[in-house]
Order: structure tokens, then C-alpha cells, then sequence
């Protein structure tokens, strides 16, 4: 009865007292693939990754890369997914890796997890600032910094973090279909505009094989940065043994083609032989410049519009999926258990919105009043050092289904629970290391800055204070410790 009141939104002023349960069965399929989605956002991505990936890397096969890597990204979900079925918690790989690999090394992910969604969400505050100031001042004559920009986004996302997930669910479902439609009516009209003709090219492996392939295998695994958070909303979604599976695999495919379509796109509109010296000449603008070349001065005003909004979207993404992390620990006793209370009417992690909510206030209103570049030090470095975090996190969630199936198979089929994961490991392992030794490419920092060392370090670092702190509880509250990564059913 709890559950439904909770569910229905009819409790009384009387019942209001904190649960630990999150709102039940309130999104399916295409909810999670909205936050999934949204997370990588699809304008910005176009506008800002795009061109970095081929500027900085001197990479015209770009397009195939993202076919690749989605191919490998299918081939793990095929164990995340099977791990899905059987595991139904907030934490997504803090609870998989707790249980595959052991609940001290579950502690340690989720450690680097809260780090990595944390520097994500908190460095995308600063793109949104510069791109929500550049455009009040473009169309407003009226110059606002950046920081105030980003902190009325703030407010909203605390507001929506606060409510139900289904309502931030409409939300992104309404600024992702805009953002997805003005970067599919760009790619269409770069491809009937090519100045050169049209070309297979891009999708050779000599264009892969063009200039820093190892950077520009970085700059693309960033693209897909959410892929796999479709996780962490099972507890909320309906059937959770089938909808995270679908989700991820929609996304993921979603994602790589679409991508791969637009990036070849932009390579057209440009001619394959100019794509690398435009990209690297006009950096965020060539979107926008091809736009209003192809499609006249009122699209490129639109998409600047829409590009606020999609990285608005990919900040209430990740907000919800930092939040949850905080809901599954705190509930659990890793981290405080305030953290472990859901609203009794929305059924949402609201203290663990509030936590992250603060986070973000902090570094927001640091990086204002010390004068600080909002995006080429606060968006580059933060979620350059997120985007690490995930990758290391995939490749340990892929020994977790390794982990997790040894003994039992539990119904799943080799594939899913041996081949696929072992493949996927190695994959994601490779791509970590090449993310690693490229890291100034993503950073734009000289090969001897200290920081090429130093941003990766932290990743490494809160993997090791996360084990530590897993080894203590084990040796000094073994009723927490045993209830790592079991989610609700520990209670």
C-alpha cells in the first residue's frame, strides 16, 4: 500500500516522513532511452565534438570509428544487459561489481562512479554557461556572465531533480526530439549541398588510419557517454528484467549510427579533403557556419537556441543519474544514510539531489568568482576526467559478468555471460589505455604538461580511497558491509 500511495502521489500531510524506496514502474523503453540519449546529447556532440575529433586528431574516418565502437559497445551490452535481468538497483555498476567481483571492489567503483557523473554533470555547467551567455548577448545586446547562466540552470534542474522521474522524462523527451531534429535537417542538407559530391571515404580504414587514430578513438568513446546508464533507473522503470536490456541496446545503436551519419555529413558539407583544416579553423562554429551556408541565418539562430537546451538536457541526465548514485549508498549505509531517503510523494532521491545539487553550486560560483575559462578548463578538463572514469568503469564491469556467472549461469546463454564480456573487457581496456597515453589530445595540453597525469590520477585515486574505505567497513561494521550492493533487498 506504501508503494502505491508513493506511486500514485496520495500520501498525506500526516505521512509525509522520508521512504527508501524510488517511485515504481514509471517509465519504460523510451523514457530511458530519452536520459540515455540526452546524456550524450546530440547537438552538442555536432557542434562540439565533431569538430574537435577531426581538428585535433587529423582523423578523416571518423564516421567508421563510431560504427566501431558502437559494435563493441553492443557486444557489452550484451553482459550488462544479462546482469540487468538479475540485478535491479539505482547503483547500475557499483551494485554489478559489488556482486561479480566482491563488495570491497564494488565500494572502490562506486567511488570512482560518483567522481566520474559528478565531474561530468558539474563540467557541463560550464559549456551551458558560455553557450547561454554568448547567445543572450547575440540576440539580447545584453551581456551576462556566464556563471549567472548556469546557475539559473541550476535552480531548474534542483527543481526537476525534486519532482517524480517520469516528469523529468517528458522533459528530455521534448528537448531531444528538437535538438535531434535540427542536427538530422543539418546532416540532410549538407549531404544534398556537398560541394565535392558525395563520398564512401570516411568509412574506409585508411581514413581511420589518417592521423592520431588512438586520440580520435578517445574523442568518439566520449560521445557515447551515458550509454550506460540505463541501469541505473531500473528500480523505477516497468518490467526491469526486459527494459534496461532494450534500452541500452536502442541507444547504443541510436547513437552510433546516428552519429556516424552526421559525422559523415559534416564531412560532405565541407568536402573530405577540407573537413580537417575547417574543423580545426572554426572549432564549434563550423556546425553553425555549414548551417547558415546550407540552410540560411534563421537555422543557425535555432540551432544555437537548441544547442543551450541539449546541453540543458544532458545536465538533468546526469543529475539524476549522480543523484541515484548517492540514493543507493546512502540507502545501503556506504555513505551517510540521509542520503539513502526518497520523497514520500515523488518517490524521487531528493537528498541525493540536494547533495549533488551543492556540488555543482560550489564549483559553479568557485570558477565565477576566480575568473575561471568555463569551457576550456571547467567543461574540458571535468568531463575529460568523467568520460575516463566511465571507460575504467566499463572495463571492470566487464569482468563483473565474468564474475557474477562463474558459478551460475542462471538461465543466460555463453554469449551473454562469457564470450561477449571477455571480448568487450579487452576492447574497453584497449580504448582505456590509448584514452590514457592521448590524453593531452583531449585535454589540448602540451605531451609534458602535468596535467595529462595528474586529471587521470584522480580517476585512480578515488578507485583506491574507495577500496580502502570498503576494507574498513568489512573490518568494523559487517551489518553494512553485507549489504553492499543488494539495493533494497538489504534492507
Amino acid at each position: 500500500m506504501a508503494d502505491e500511495a508513493i506511486a500514485t502521489g496520495r500520501l498525506s500531510a500526516g505521512e509525509e516522513s522520508a521512504t527508501h524506496t524510488l517511485s515504481r514502474r514509471r517509465i519504460g523503453v523510451p523514457d530511458i532511452v530519452f536520459f540515455v540519449v540526452a546524456a550524450s546529447s546530440p547537438l552538442t556532440v555536432a557542434a562540439g565534438g565533431l569538430p574537435m575529433s577531426y581538428g585535433t586528431t587529423g582523423v578523416t574516418g571518423v564516421p567508421l570509428i563510431y560504427l566501431i565502437l558502437a559494435a563493441v559497445l553492443a557486444v557489452f551490452s550484451a553482459g550488462y544487459a544479462a546482469m540487468s535481468r538479475h540485478i535491479s538497483n539505482a547503483g547500475a555498476f557499483y551494485s554489478y561489481i559489488a556482486q561479480g567481483l566482491g563488495r570491497v571492489t564494488g565500494v572502490g567503483a562506486s567511488f570512482v562512479a560518483l567522481v566520474a557523473y559528478n565531474a561530468m554533470q558539474v563540467g557541463l555547467y560550464g559549456l551551458f554557461g558560455a553557450a547561454a551567455a554568448g547567445l543572450v548577448s547575440a540576440h539580447l545586446g545584453v551581456d551576462v556572465p556566464w556563471w549567472v547562466c548556469s546557475l539559473v540552470a541550476l535552480a531548474l534542474i534542483a527543481f526537476l531533480g525534486y519532482r517524480r522521474i517520469d516528469l523529468n522524462a517528458r522533459v528530455l523527451a521534448v528537448l531531444l526530439v528538437c535538438e535531434g531534429l535540427t542536427v538530422l535537417i543539418f546532416d540532410i542538407a549538407q549531404v544534398g549541398n556537398a560541394p565535392a559530391g558525395l563520398s564512401a571515404e570516411p568509412f574506409t580504414w585508411s581514413a581511420v588510419t589518417t592521423g592520431a587514430v588512438g586520440a580520435g578513438f578517445c574523442w568518439v568513446m566520449a560521445s557515447f557517454m551515458g550509454f550506460e546508464s540505463g541501469a541505473i533507473y531500473s528500480e523505477e522503470c516497468r518490467d526491469p528484467r526486459r527494459t534496461v536490456s532494450r534500452a541500452t541496446y536502442i541507444a547504443v545503436a541510436l547513437i552510433g549510427v546516428f552519429y556516424a551519419f552526421t559525422a559523415w555529413a559534416m564531412s560532405m558539407g565541407t568536402g573530405v579533403d577540407k573537413i580537417i583544416d575547417e574543423s580545426a579553423k572554426n572549432g564549434t562554429d563550423l556546425v553553425f557556419i555549414l548551417g547558415e551556408a546550407t540552410l540560411g541565418s534563421a537555422f543557425s539562430t535555432l540551432a544555437n537556441v537548441f544547442m543551450v537546451t541539449a546541453v540543458f538536457a544532458a545536465l538533468l541526465s546526469f543529475h539524476n543519474a549522480v543523484a541515484r548514485y548517492f540514493f543507493a549508498l546512502g540507502r545501503e549505509r556506504v555513505l551517510p544514510a540521509r542520503l539513502g531517503d526518497s520523497h514520500p510523494r515523488h518517490g524521487s532521491p531528493y537528498v541525493g539531489s540536494l547533495v549533488q545539487t551543492i556540488i555543482a553550486l560550489v564549483v559553479v560560483v568557485g570558477f565565477g568568482v576566480l575568473g575561471g575559462d568555463p569551457t576550456g578548463t571547467l567543461f574540458n578538463w571535468f568531463t575529460n576526467l568523467g568520460a575516463l572514469g566511465v571507460i575504467l568503469l566499463l572495463v571492470v564491469t566487464s569482468v563483473s559478468v565474468l564474475g557474477f556467472f562463474r558459478r551460475d549461469s542462471r538461465g543466460e546463454n555463453g554469449f551473454s555471460r562469457i564470450i561477449a564480456p571477455a571480448l568487450a573487457g579487452a576492447a574497453l581496456a584497449a580504448i582505456l589505455v590509448l584514452a590514457v597515453v592521448n590524453f593531452n589530445a583531449l585535454l589540448g595540453t602540451p605531451p609534458d604538461s602535468i596535467l595529462n597525469w595528474l586529471i587521470p590520477g584522480l580517476v585512480l585515486l578515488a578507485g583506491i580511497v574507495g577500496v580502502g574505505y570498503g576494507l574498513r567497513i568489512k573490518a568494523a561494521d559487517p551489518a553494512t558491509y553485507a549489504r553492499i550492493g543488494h539495493g533494497a533487498s538489504a534492507e
